[in-house]
């Protein structure tokens, strides 16, 4: 039980790595290029992705970006939507 719960949390970190890697803008990669990054997520288990998850990428920081305020009717009964209609 205990080497199942070891690959479970293995694969989980490299999955988890792998895509947030992917889905990284290579001007946010810090260190080492994108392409040694990835390298070294699939080649070392545990150590790869853990050192991605911490040092690999600037994570964003502060407010998130604006949204639309609620009008307090749906869709149907806005008027810019239904003019486009």
């Amino acid at each position: 039980m205990g080497k199942a719960l070891i690959v479970v949390v293995a694969v989980v970190l490299l999955v988890y790595a792998f895509f947030d890697l992917l889905a990284t803008p290579t001007q946010r990669v810090r260190i080492l290029p994108k392409l040694v990054w990835f390298a070294l997520v699939v080649l070392i288990p545990f150590i790869g992705p853990l050192l991605w998850i911490f040092f690999g990428a600037t994570r964003q920081t502060g407010a998130p970006p604006p949204r639309r305020p609620y009008r307090g009717y749906g869709p149907d009964d806005d008027p810019d939507y239904l003019r486009g209609l």
